[in-house]
């Protein structure tokens, strides 16, 4: 039997992030995938180099792919380094990949990956979402909510 998973991951060292995300869309679930990378890019993101600001994924053939990440060239790497935004592949089960798979066909959901980051065993890790995109006035509404609360801290702390 599988052990449970932690709600959180343990997140040690971020290394990209992917702030729009939460503006842009509705967070559903949240998924920690592995990502099969060669010698030069674990050595650019150790170095924090790295942007998923304009990435997503995707599921072909029963396996995913994290598309258009940007992570640059090692600068010490000659001619054994990398292609900067070649596609790569996410290390799930099989069983979140039929979730993902069902809920993109179906749903109209998308994967948007959250942030990168180096898990407490020094592996590279993305956390990647199911996400369904918000309309303008959502967007609307997370400015008036998040503006609110905002003024909200400053009487708190001006009255307090």
């Amino acid at each position: 039997m599988a052990r449970p998973r932690p709600a959180t991951f343990d997140k040690r060292k971020t290394v990209a992030e992917n702030r729009r995300a939460r503006f842009d869309y509705f967070i559903e679930t949240t998924y920690e995938a592995g990502i099969a990378l060669t010698g030069t890019e674990v050595k650019s993101l150790r170095f924090g180099e790295g942007s998923i600001a304009e990435s997503y994924a995707e599921v072909k053939d029963e396996e995913v792919w994290l598309v258009n990440a940007n992570i640059p060239e090692f600068s010490h790497g000659n001619r054994y380094n990398h292609e900067p935004k070649r596609p790569r592949k996410l290390l799930l089960n099989m069983r979140e990949i039929n979730k993902m798979h069902g809920a993109v066909a179906r749903e109209g959901m998308t994967l948007v990956p959250l942030s990168i980051y180096f898990n407490s065993r020094g592996r590279a890790k993305v956390e990647l979402a199911l996400a369904k995109g918000k309309k303008a006035h959502d967007k609307r509404d997370t400015i008036k909510e998040r503006d609110w609360k905002r003024e909200q801290q400053r009487l708190l702390r001006d009255r307090g």
